[in-house]
């Protein structure tokens, strides 16, 4: 099967058009919710049992079935019923990847009952779109390819979850959540919930003090602030948060803290490069707007400190930075490490980027 050409964007637009739509009674009578990302899955799924019946009309007429469990038969004989004491049911497929026979859904979904709304969550991966199954679906109901974030991703979208329940973020408190947590959307979203429950009254700005009490993330030693370090060259400061992190690998692993510092450097290199470029071409230095799609940021602020970080540093120092994490990060995986612990190869590390 062909690489699908769906992007995380895609995914959270989608999301939020089918969300809008079901959370205003506009329901389809099929709904293939599929890929590896399950927040957005599960997430829908539940909203379109929540938005279909009632309270009291779930006890009856919501039926969840799993894939281990049953196959495609039992399925379609359940969604061929009359609902009870209610104008529809809603039928919910969990890990459909594991139902037997589930090709042979088509057979309903060719014909679905008016009746009834079927709900298929397909995780993992995406079903085969050559499939008859699925261009049923995709004909007369609703589909939702659901893709993972990549690293750079997940910045954006956190920005505008938060937007959305009332609140925004400043910049290090967000750099704080994205490196602590991942791009496990479900982890994030479940600790952004207990955030924002737990805020004073009247907060309407998450920084980096909130997400120190109530994630437990320090606001003092942490990627952001190592950054911070590095690109200003104060080796003490560095050192310090080195030192913070080998006395706590766990919450802070190299692997984690060599991407972030490759990703500001590279973006260091790449501005310089292109100030270079505009000046042997003698052509006008990009606009902001194209700096801000080639930097993979939707923020002016972000960007300007990009900017005038980058003016700091000569591209030949910064290239042999780049080697250097690079190594380092093959260290990091165990490859010509020895048996030096990871507090020692970043120290390692950060001596020989800041005194060459």
């Amino acid at each position: 099967m062909a690489k699908s050409s769906v992007k995380f964007k895609d995914t959270a637009a989608e999301f939020e058009r089918l969300r809008t739509e079901v959370a205003a009674g506009r329901l389809a009578p099929l709904y293939l919710l599929m890929g590896e990302e399950s927040y957005f899955i599960d997430t829908l799924s539940e909203l379109i049992a929540a938005k279909a019946l009632s309270e009291e009309e779930r006890a009856f007429n919501l039926t969840t079935l799993y894939g281990r469990e049953t196959d495609a038969g039992q399925a379609v004989n359940l969604c061929r019923q009359m609902p009870m004491m209610g104008a529809r049911q809603v039928v919910v497929i969990k890990e459909a990847q594991q139902l037997r026979g589930l090709d042979k859904l088509a057979l309903y979904t060719a014909h679905p009952s008016p009746a009834t709304i079927l709900v298929i969550c397909h995780k993992e991966k995406s079903l085969d779109k050559r499939s008859q199954l699925y261009k049923s679906i995709a004909a007369g109901g609703a589909v939702l390819e659901s893709v993972r974030p990549r690293d750079y991703e997940i910045a954006g979208w956190l920005a505008q979850f938060i937007a959305a329940k009332g609140c925004s973020i400043d910049r290090k408190a967000l750099a704080m959540l994205t490196d602590h947590l991942g791009t496990d959307i479900a982890k994030i979203s479940n600790e952004l919930d207990k955030l924002l429950l737990s805020l004073p009254e009247g907060t309407r700005t998450i920084t980096d003090l909130h997400i120190e009490r109530n994630i437990g993330i320090s606001k003092d030693f942490n990627n952001f602030e190592l950054c911070r370090a590095v690109t200003s060259q104060n080796l003490e400061q560095a050192l310090r948060i080195a030192d913070h992190f080998a006395r706590n690998p766990k919450e802070n692993p190299l692997l984690v803290t060599i991407m972030t510092l490759f990703g500001q450097f590279r973006d260091i290199f790449r501005i310089n490069y292109l100030r270079w470029l505009s000046r042997r071409r003698g052509t006008a230095f990009p606009p902001d707007a194209e700096l801000m799609g080639l930097l993979k940021t939707g923020s002016p602020y972000v960007l300007n400190e990009i900017k005038q970080t980058a003016a700091r540093w000569d591209n030949r120092n910064v290239f042999r930075i780049l080697g250097l994490l690079r190594e380092y990060d093959a260290k990091s995986k165990g490859l010509n490490a020895g048996s030096a612990p990871d507090g020692e190869l970043l120290r390692e590390l950060l001596l020989k980027i800041l005194l060459p």
